[in-house]
């Protein structure tokens, strides 16, 4: 099947912007395909019925396209991470993962109706992310007695950055009508799936009734219905400082009209390499810095040239 039927198989119907969108699908993923950017079955991919595969797939896609509106210009390798930046003498690999919604309810993925009021599974959202970017952590820093991942076969070098770029898309409520990058903590799902931030909370002195101002818990590890619970702070753990951002994203078909992206980066605060502020499109960014054994503080950057808005947030040692 060739992309033009595949793509017109997938979005059949002529209403509203729909033939629109179709064309661009097609005049992108072809122009992806021609320069070279995508794996042998990338195509393949992009042709499948699998929505999972596809959605993988048409990710790349689409935050290659991100990239090259942005001027970044990008390769992809025979072996290793979906895209090679280079930049004033510094290789930057991003790797790409669109995580599938397993354990999401599905009354949120695609409700019987839109109007009333539901549950947020910001909990089963956020193991989403914290198995993704674990999924991706492997791939760089292989698996104990089976790989050596990218970083041990020297595809990735020892001086290179590695992004993980995480495309929510797929984990959306309300039938996927609304971007969400947000979890309960009114911080990103990234910041909390790395940086040990929890909802927010109140304690009460029993003895006065007062109240305390609202605090952000200290959330280590998301518990699971079933198995060991997850840990929510690679980036305050050592082993993990080969990482040095995650690309956050929640992007689809729509940006590729006038749709704006959604897009944060979170940077790691132990990165052996960091990755540099205002290098990747995004609206905000977040850039923690360790103060000692006990705090860190987190910046929140809007743009590169945006006013910083700085919160401290208590870590254990």
């Amino acid at each position: 099947m060739t992309l033009k039927a595949a793509i017109e198989q997938r979005y059949p119907h002529n209403g509203g912007r729909v033939p629109a969108m179709r064309e661009r699908i097609i005049e992108v993923a072809q122009a992806y395909l021609d320069a070279g950017q995508g794996d042998v079955n990338a195509l393949q991919r992009l042709c499948s019925t699998d929505e999972f595969m596809y959605w993988q797939q048409l990710s790349e896609v689409l935050l290659g396209y991100q990239l090259g509106e942005a001027g970044i210009t990008f390769t992809h390798q025979a072996a290793g991470p979906d895209f090679l930046i280079e930049r004033e003498g510094r290789r930057i690999w991003v790797e790409v993962i669109t995580p599938t919604p397993t354990g999401i309810p599905a009354n949120w993925l695609a409700p019987a109706e839109i109007n009333g009021v539901r549950d947020f599974p910001h909990e089963q959202i956020l193991l989403r992310w914290t198995a993704a970017i674990k999924q991706k952590a492997e791939v760089l820093l292989g698996q104990r007695g089976q790989h050596a991942g990218y970083l041990g076969g020297g595809i990735v070098g020892a001086d290179d950055c590695y992004v993980i770029a995480v495309n929510a898309r797929l984990l959306r409520g309300y039938g996927g009508t609304f971007t969400e990058l947000t979890g309960i903590s009114q911080w990103p799902f990234a910041v909390e799936a790395t940086l040990a931030i929890g909802p927010l909370q109140v304690r009460i002195n029993r003895d006065t009734l007062e109240s305390s101002e609202p605090e952000h818990q200290q959330r280590y590890v998301i518990h699971k219905p079933v198995g060991q619970p997850v840990p929510a702070d690679t980036f305050l753990d050592e082993r993990f400082a080969p990482i040095s951002a995650i690309w956050a994203a929640d992007i689809d078909e729509m940006t590729l009209l006038d749709r704006p992206a959604s897009m944060v980066v979170v940077h790691n605060p132990r990165a052996t390499h960091t990755l540099p502020l205002g290098l990747l499109p995004a609206q905000e960014e977040y850039r923690a810095a360790v103060l000692d054994d006990e705090h860190y503080q987190l910046e929140r950057i809007q743009g590169i040239s945006a006013q910083a808005q700085e919160i401290s947030v208590t870590v254990e040692p």
